[in-house]
C-alpha cells in the first residue's frame, strides 16, 4: 500500500495582555516591542488545518474554510512555506551525506493545505495567529523537521508575527530580538498551561465581521505617525513585560489585571494618536470596560480585566470563583437576540450557571444585580456571543481520522 505523507493539527488563539504593534522590519515581522500573550483552550477555539505532500499533485493548493483561495496572493503563506521546505531540503541533505539513499524528497513535492477555524476569520479573534501556528506546526510534523517549537516559532512569525506565540500553550512572551536577520526573535514560554488552571476568559463577540483596517496597515501608519507610540516602546513595554512575568509567577491576579488593562488601554490609545486616527473599539466595547471597572468596585477588589486587541471583542480575564456573578452581570445587561439560540449564545462549558437558558436572568447576588439594574440592558444582540474558556495547551498533532481531505487528497467539505 503507497504511503499517504499527511498530517493534521490544531493550533490555539492567544491573546495579548502586552500588546504588539509596529514593526522594525516589515518582511521579516520583527517588531519595535515584546509582547506576553495567553493561550487559550483549543476545545472552545482553534485552527485545525491538514497538508498533505504528493509527488502526484501538480502544485500547492490551499483551502481556507471550504474555499480554494490563490496561494501565491500572500506572500507571508508562500514565504512560511518556503523557509519550511527550505528546513526539510536540509534534513534531507544531511540523510544523504549519512548515507540514506530512499530519503523521501517532500521539498520538492506540492502540497495540499485544507485550513478551518471553529470562530469568526479576521474579527478581532487572531485567526492569522492560530492559522500560522496551524500550518507551521503541520509542516513541522509532516517534514519531520527536527527544530524546537521555539525555532520553529520564527518560522510562524514570518508569516503572521502574533503566530509565534501560538507555537506554545500557556503564558508566551514574544521576545522582539534585535538583530538584523531576526535570530533572536522567537517565542519564549513563561510557564505552561497547567500553572494557573484557576485564570479563565470570556470573549464577548461585539462583531464577527472583518475589521476595516487591518492590524499590518494600522501599525504601519501608528509607527509613521504616533507621537506617544516612541515612549510606549522606549520605556513602558519593558517595564510592564517585568511586572507581568512576576505577576504570572507569583499568581497575583491583582497584578495581572492591572497591567493588562492598562496596557489595552494605552495600546488603543496609540492607534487614537495614529493620523488619521484608527479606532478599533465601538460603543459597545467601551461599554464592556465600564462595566468591568464598576464590577471590580462593587467587588472591592481587582476580580476582572479587560483587554481588546485590533477589534471591538472584548477579552474578560477572571478567576474562576468570580466567573458566575460575571457572566450573569454581562449576559443580563447584554442580552441575546431571541433569533439566536440560548447555547449558541453560551454554551456554559463549565456548568457556572447550571443551564445556557440561565444567561440572561437577573443575577443572583444582591450587589451584582443591583449594579446589573443601575447599567441596565442594552439592545439585544449587541454582544453576538459569549465563549467561556481557560488557558490551553499548545498545537496538537490529531489522527488520520480528523483529516479534512478525502482519499484523493481534496477537501471533504468544499464550497462552490
Amino acid at each position: 500500500m503507497t504511503r499517504v505523507y499527511e498530517t493534521t493539527v490544531t493550533a490555539p488563539v492567544n491573546i495579548a495582555v502586552i500588546k504588539y504593534w509596529g514593526k522594525r522590519d516589515s518582511a521579516l515581522i520583527l517588531p519595535t516591542n515584546s509582547s506576553l500573550s495567553v493561550t487559550l483552550s483549543q476545545d472552545h477555539l482553534s485552527t485545525r488545518t491538514t497538508i498533505r505532500a504528493s509527488a502526484e499533485f501538480t502544485k500547492d493548493r490551499l483551502w481556507l474554510n471550504g474555499v480554494e483561495e490563490d496561494i501565491g496572493a500572500s506572500k507571508r503563506l508562500t514565504n512560511s512555506i518556503a523557509t519550511a521546505r527550505k528546513l526539510r531540503e536540509a534534513l534531507e541533505q544531511k540523510q544523504r551525506s549519512n548515507g540514506v539513499e530512499d530519503a523521501v524528497p517532500l521539498s520538492k513535492w506540492s502540497i495540499h493545505i485544507c485550513s478551518e477555524n471553529n470562530f469568526p476569520t479576521a474579527a478581532g479573534l487572531a485567526s492569522s495567529a492560530s492559522g500560522y501556528s496551524a500550518l507551521v506546526s503541520a509542516l513541522g510534523t509532516l517534514f519531520e523537521l527536527p527544530q524546537s517549537a521555539a525555532e520553529l516559532s520564527r518560522v510562524a512569525r514570518v508569516g503572521s508575527g502574533s503566530a509565534c506565540r501560538s507555537m506554545f500553550g500557556g503564558f508566551v512572551a514574544w521576545r522582539a530580538g534585535v538583530a538584523a536577520d531576526g535570530n533572536d526573535s522567537f517565542a519564549d514560554q513563561v510557564a505552561d498551561h497547567r500553572h494557573w488552571p484557576e485564570l479563565q476568559a470570556l470573549i464577548l463577540v461585539v462583531s464577527d465581521k472583518k475589521k476595516t483596517v487591518s492590524s499590518t496597515a494600522g501599525m504601519q501608519t501608528t509607527v509613521e505617525t504616533s507621537e506617544l507610540f516612541g515612549e510606549r516602546v522606549r520605556s513602558v513595554v519593558p517595564r510592564r513585560m517585568q511586572a507581568m512575568e512576576k505577576a504570572i509567577a507569583e499568581r497575583d491576579f491583582a497584578a495581572f489585571a492591572d497591567i493588562t488593562m492598562r496596557d489595552s488601554n494605552q495600546f488603543h490609545a496609540v492607534c487614537l494618536d495614529t493620523y488619521p486616527p484608527i479606532s478599533y473599539m465601538n460603543d459597545v466595547s467601551r461599554s464592556i470596560a465600564n462595566i468591568i471597572h464598576a464590577f471590580n468596585g462593587v467587588r472591592g477588589r481587582a476580580a476582572a480585566a479587560y483587554t481588546y486587541d485590533a477589534g471591538p471583542n472584548a477579552v474578560i480575564y477572571a478567576l474562576k470563583d468570580d466567573m458566575r456573578e460575571l457572566v450573569e452581570l454581562l449576559s443580563f445587561c447584554f442580552p441575546r437576540d431571541p433569533a439566536v439560540l440560548a447555547a449558541d449564545f453560551y454554551a456554559d462549558p463549565f456548568g457556572v450557571l447550571g443551564s445556557a437558558d440561565r444567561a440572561g436572568q437577573p443575577p443572583n447576588s444582591p450587589s451584582i444585580a443591583q449594579l446589573a439594574e443601575a447599567v441596565g440592558q442594552f439592545p439585544a444582540g449587541s454582544v453576538r456571543r459569549i465563549i467561556h474558556t481557560e488557558v490551553g495547551d499548545g498545537p496538537r498533532v490529531l489522527p488520520a481520522s480528523q483529516s479534512l481531505l478525502n482519499e484523493a487528497g481534496m477537501p471533504k467539505r468544499a464550497k462552490e
